[in-house]
């Protein structure tokens, strides 16, 4: 057998019960609350639109959120957009913003009209081009941001309300799946998660 050791007095075994527990430095955040559902055809997509566009119009600061929307190509980010300018009461035609990357709309009427942005990043090629197209006042401003291919412009956009993120199972089924990136957007999230159903 090894004989013990006489370190000194700078070296006597610490009785680590006698500490006060602390919370560790790093936490792991709780699980963020999601809302995932299943559309079978189109005609979901447009009830999930009216729904939304209803809620956006009640919840505070509602007409002022910024929605990424993130899929694949054909996964129906901007049929999702178009159903919701239609329900949010935008008239006449609605482009898609893919060459001009911003189309503006006016949802509703007279006192109750309110600006909705529609955004199409995937052209971008540069950050700068944020700078020069002077996107960061149309951000600063009021309105709802509705935001297709945000990883274009990966660092300008500020944080999300909310992220839709879309998944084509096939020709006319849609998975989706609602996460919040803002204290508001998390609160809205609840309000949703208590008001509507979950499918899939």
């Amino acid at each position: 057998m090894r004989p013990d050791l006489d370190l000194g007095p700078q070296f006597k075994k610490i009785n680590l019960s006698t500490f006060s527990s602390h919370p560790p430095i790093v936490e792991t955040p709780a699980a963020a609350a999601v809302w995932q559902g299943l559309w079978p055809d189109e005609a979901a997509t447009q009830a999930f639109a009216q729904q939304l566009a209803h809620a956006l119009t009640t919840w505070p600061g509602g007409r002022d959120a910024c929605i990424e929307l993130r899929g694949n190509l054909g996964a129906g980010k901007t049929t999702l957009v178009r159903h919701l300018l239609r329900a949010a009461g935008v008239l006449g035609r609605i482009k898609s913003p893919t060459y001009a990357v911003v189309e503006p709309h006016q949802a509703g009427t007279g006192d109750s009209a309110w600006p909705i942005w529609h955004f199409d990043f995937y052209r971008f090629n540069d950050p700068q081009e944020w700078e020069d197209a002077g996107f960061r006042d149309i951000f600063a401003g009021p309105g709802l941001k509705l935001m297709e291919w945000p990883d274009k412009v990966a660092g300008q956009l500020p944080p999300p309300d909310w992220v839709i993120a879309l998944d084509a199972v096939d020709e006319d089924q849609r998975r989706v799946r609602i996460s919040a990136g803002t204290a508001r957007g998390q609160g809205w999230l609840r309000s949703w998660r208590e008001g509507a159903p979950h499918a899939g």
